[in-house]
């Protein structure tokens, strides 16, 4: 645990993002779902953007037990950062995958930002 808010440390003092975010341990069902939701759309773009530069990517399995959702209020430059998602993925490919660390950052109205994996 440490180390993922190290690296979301890291990550932010590399972006310029002002304020911090806040891990959350217990979400209300409306959370939940537009967690969720964030979850689907953040996958949705990271496989398209996976997908057009290495065609053998045909799907990503999030390990959706292990996330972790932080609540955000804070900016990348003018840019409002309302979540960050962070676990383990795995992309389907011909060959097999070793896990990957996911990092997903949600702006307003559910807008995905950024989407990072790690390499092998």
């Amino acid at each position: 645990m440490t180390r993922t808010f190290f690296s979301l440390a890291v990550l932010a003092a590399g972006l310029g993002i002002a304020a911090t975010a806040t891990a959350q341990t217990s979400a209300t069902s409306a959370e939940s779902r537009l967690a969720s939701t964030e979850l689907t759309a953040c996958k949705a773009t990271a496989l398209t953007a996976l997908s057009q530069r290495d065609a053998s990517i045909k799907d990503i399995f999030i390990d959706e037990d292990g996330l972790s959702v932080a609540t955000a209020d804070t900016k990348v430059e003018d840019t409002p950062v309302k979540r960050i998602i962070m676990g383990e993925a795995y992309l389907q490919t011909n060959r097999q995958d070793k896990p990957r660390r996911f990092l997903c950052l949600v702006g307003e109205k559910g807008k995905v930002l950024l989407t990072f994996f790690t390499q092998n």
